[in-house]
């Protein structure tokens, strides 16, 4: 019998690239393929500047939804066919595409991803699932983080506690008790390689530190650190998440007014910490009963920010989700292939438990492809 396939597409809050994955609906998910597609510089550089509120603009707003609609759409076409598979032989693409702008909080909460799905069902001549977060906004929700039921598929297990850990432009947690009756639970922890990237590309022109390379010339200034951590988000209670919008190089100023007079290096040396501190506050606080640490995302790749983890989160022990044989840069675009396959079933792809919706919900819109 032939199982369902679905294909994830995310571009996500780093703009590193695009994410590509295929899945197929099991029980577990089984991720088969996985691939990053550069996003042409021009086209990242817009995202970026969409998403810290530097273009207003509309027409650089279509301009950047229409021309990343076609590529996730191409990219889609070639990724099937060098694994040798047609249009047909997949249900339905599942397309997060990219966030501009992620505000939950206040009178009339929004999240905005675009990438035109119009154009990935007419390119590709396949169904495809968008616009996931904004029904669970609708209903009272977050709309984030998402991928903590995907997590519980893939990862969850009974000899042990574990807590997945995406790292991201902004990094989030996903706990999974080993009790198999006990809910999961997850959440925004903060900053994940997004100030990192930001105060990196503004001292070097480098799109992200390499293996953290830089923040490791530097030292830790304490003081700063502290300021950093005063911010009132950490001490938020979940469900809680954020973005770009908050966490950002004029966030630094507004922190510390004198951080243009800081030793650039010194500074990404606190920035790396100040992630590796929040996230262990977070699990010892929300997940103190954690066993293991397994880490997806760009972050991964950060030696340095891994060795702040293994040290801030001693002694549970740290590892990469490439210790189970699953590509780090794919988990994310997987959760939202098998998400398509939650909306195609008309199966709920939230939990209101992690995103404070008022109950949980079918998510996506579907975008037929054409006859």
């Amino acid at each position: 019998m032939t199982r369902p396939l679905y294909v994830g597409a995310i571009s996500g809050t780093s703009v590193d690239g695009l994410d590509l994955s295929l899945l197929e609906a099991t029980e577990p998910p089984t991720i088969l393929a996985g691939r990053t597609v550069p996003i042409p510089s021009d086209l990242s550089r817009l995202l970026k500047d969409l998403g810290s509120g530097e273009v207003a603009g509309l027409d650089q707003f279509g301009d950047a939804d229409h021309r990343l609609g076609v590529l996730i759409g191409n990219s889609i076409v070639e990724f099937l066919a060098d694994l040798s598979l047609s249009a047909d032989r997949i249900t339905a693409i599942g397309s997060h595409g990219q966030t501009v702008r992620h505000r939950p909080e206040g009178p009339a909460p929004f999240s905005l991803q675009i990438g035109d799905p119009n154009l990935i069902a007419e390119i590709t001549g396949i169904d495809t699932i968008a616009d996931f977060r904004r029904r669970d906004m609708a209903a009272g929700g977050q709309g984030a983080p998402l991928v903590p039921p995907f997590h519980d598929a893939l990862f969850r297990t009974p000899s042990e506690n574990r807590t997945v850990l995406n790292i991201g432009g902004i990094a989030n947690i996903s706990h999974l008790p080993s009790n198999p009756n006990a809910p999961i639970s997850g959440f925004d922890t903060g900053p994940g390689n997004a100030m990192l990237d930001a105060w990196i590309e503004r001292h070097t022109g480098a799109h992200y530190d390499q293996s953290g390379a830089w923040a490791q010339s530097g030292s830790i200034d304490r003081e700063l650190l502290a300021r950093l951590l005063a911010d009132a988000f950490f001490e938020m209670k979940p469900p809680k998440s954020t973005g770009k919008e908050l966490f950002n190089v004029a966030w630094l100023t507004r922190c510390d007014d004198e951080i243009s007079r800081r030793h650039p290096p010194d500074v990404q040396a606190t920035l790396a910490e100040l992630t590796a501190t929040t996230v262990a506050q977070a699990i010892r606080r929300w997940a103190p009963s954690t066993d293991r640490v397994i880490v997806c995302g760009g972050g991964r790749l950060n030696d340095h920010l891994m060795q702040r983890l293994n040290s801030s989160l001693a002694p549970i022990p740290v590892v990469p989700t490439e210790s189970f044989n699953y590509g780090g840069d794919w988990i994310e675009a997987a959760a939202f292939a098998w998400l398509a396959h939650r909306t195609m079933t008309g199966q709920a792809g939230s939990d209101r438990a992690i995103t404070g919706a008022r109950s949980s919900r079918v998510l996506g819109a579907l975008y037929p492809k054409s006859n």
